[in-house]
């Protein structure tokens, strides 16, 4: 073995022939619009509804800066998401833009990380759902559901159902299509924006200027801790690139999506933040898990407020597990088809046109994960795979610059390479503030992964393979 047969990579030409293969190819089915909510989707979620209190206990008023600094941050790798979403428009997002430009080995460690990143990510997010649940029929009707089906066994209950029931139904969606499951995600967002806006009303109604003194209590440390912070509630704008294939129009549609879905969550995450910290003093929106619906209870009077903003809450979680699902279904689909995984499980089903047994196995071992396993246990997914994936993003825009560089390109980022290698810096920065258990489970992840590459994805690699043939093919000839 050479170590040059390691970094293999597809020629970009043959990943876009392939796309339409028979029993292989998706149905294009999503516009401008729908890409963009997906976007929205799966950046508006949890983290609009609680990071901004855990953002004001560390950078007091100044938090509205800190949503600014983290949307900059996440803006480099947007553009450079841009660029190779809408000229390599094929499913697998970083995975397969890292196949394209750093080679197989590359690609391969970072779908594997990914797989993880969003499954974990998922089972996380249906177990917040559940427990939204019971805080959306207290605040409406005055009950919850019994401790036995909405905790796991560790936390005193027996089957967490409520977050079973929720991957169940997402699992159903996506295996039914692609245009369905958009069209759901596009009304909850238009709800879940609709009631952030009832927030910002009335919040502005009861503004006071006074709450904004002392704006920076901890000074630049304090607005720059807090964005490390927030900067995981923007995550999500890279599940645009997974519909890719899908894309009706990719070279116009994608840019405009992972563009338009980081600008429309930034502006309002902005414009909430102040909301927030004009309605209620800051120890309001610290002291509580959910601050939204604390500062219109206590500084605008309004009572039923909490139930309002805990469907919100809701609606908003479930275009979360609805997108990420989306996109890890995508990314494992296309190491599938790569010959990387069994490439049996990359077959689209003939009627619905997604890859239904993938999606309904991916589905079963979530719901389990979801129902048995803490949320203290789950949430302690890693952001390095994601910090990571945005790396070799950046840094794929630079390769491919230099290796083809009369491509055809839709989107092109500015300034190239300076603003990928900024994005780099950003990254980079980010990922070594993360503590050591972080990269320990990084590192375990990802030995298990190379066991999996040498023993069974090398061997039945559809690249190496296909270049095999070509050599066989040239000797013989």
């Amino acid at each position: 073995m050479q170590l040059k047969d390691l970094f293999v990579t597809r020629d970009v030409t043959a990943l876009l022939e392939e796309t339409h293969s028979q029993g292989e190819e998706l149905k294009k089915s999503i516009g401008a619009f729908g890409l963009t909510a997906l976007g929205v989707g799966a950046i508006i979620g949890t983290g609009i509804f609680v990071v901004i209190g855990k953002g004001a206990g560390v950078a007091g008023p100044a938090l509205v800066i800190s949503f600014i600094l983290a949307a900059v941050t996440c803006a480099f790798s947007a553009l450079s998401y841009a660029e190779l979403s809408s000229s390599v428009p094929v499913s697998g997002s970083a995975y397969t833009f890292s196949y394209a430009t750093l080679g197989e080995l590359v690609a391969f460690i970072i779908g594997w990380d990914l797989i993880l990143e969003y499954g974990v990510s998922v089972a996380g997010v249906a177990v917040g759902w559940g427990g939204n649940v019971n805080e959306f029929l207290q605040a409406a009707f005055g009950f919850e559901l019994p401790l036995a089906i909405s905790k796991s066994p560790s936390e005193g209950g027996v089957f967490n159902v409520t977050a079973v029931f929720i991957v169940a139904v997402i699992t159903v969606l996506l295996t039914l299509g692609t245009r369905e499951s958009a069209t759901v995600n596009a009304v909850m967002v238009v709800i879940k924006l609709a009631i952030l806006i009832f927030f910002i009303i009335v919040a502005f109604s009861a503004f006071h200027s006074g709450n904004f003194v002392p704006f920076a209590p901890h000074g630049a440390a304090g607005v720059t801790a807090a964005a490390g912070v927030i900067f995981f509630a923007y995550i999500g704008f890279d599940a645009v690139s997974t519909g890719s294939e899908e894309s009706k129009n990719p070279g116009r549609d994608l840019p405009i999506a992972v563009i338009g879905s980081l600008l429309i969550s930034t502006v309002l995450y902005v414009i909430v933040a102040i909301a927030a910290v004009g309605v209620a003093p800051i120890d309001t929106l610290t002291g509580s898990d959910a601050p939204l619906a604390a500062g219109l209870r206590e500084g605008a009077g309004i009572a039923w407020a909490g139930g309002l903003l805990a469907l919100g809450a809701l609606i908003a979680i479930t275009s979360v597990v609805l997108v990420i699902m989306y996109g890890q279904t995508r990314i494992f689909f296309a190491m599938c088809r790569d010959g990387l995984f069994p490439r049996r499980l990359a077959h689209v089903h003939p009627r619905f046109g997604t890859p239904a047994r993938l999606t309904i196995g991916f589905g079963i071992l979530i719901s389990l994960l979801a129902a048995f396993v803490p949320l203290g246990a789950i949430v302690e997914l890693v952001n390095i795979g994601t910090l990571f994936a945005f790396v070799l993003v950046n840094v794929g825009v630079i390769v491919l610059r230099r290796t083809r560089p009369d491509m055809e390109r839709p989107f092109r980022v500015p300034f190239s390479p300076v603003f990928p290698i900024i994005g780099i810096a950003f990254c980079l920065y980010l990922m070594a503030q993360l503590p050591g258990v972080t990269w320990l489970r990084f590192l375990i992840w990802l030995i298990v992964g190379l066991i999996i590459y040498f023993a069974y994805s090398r061997r039945h690699s559809r690249a190496r393979l296909e270049a095999a043939q070509n050599k066989a093919a040239l000797e013989s000839s």
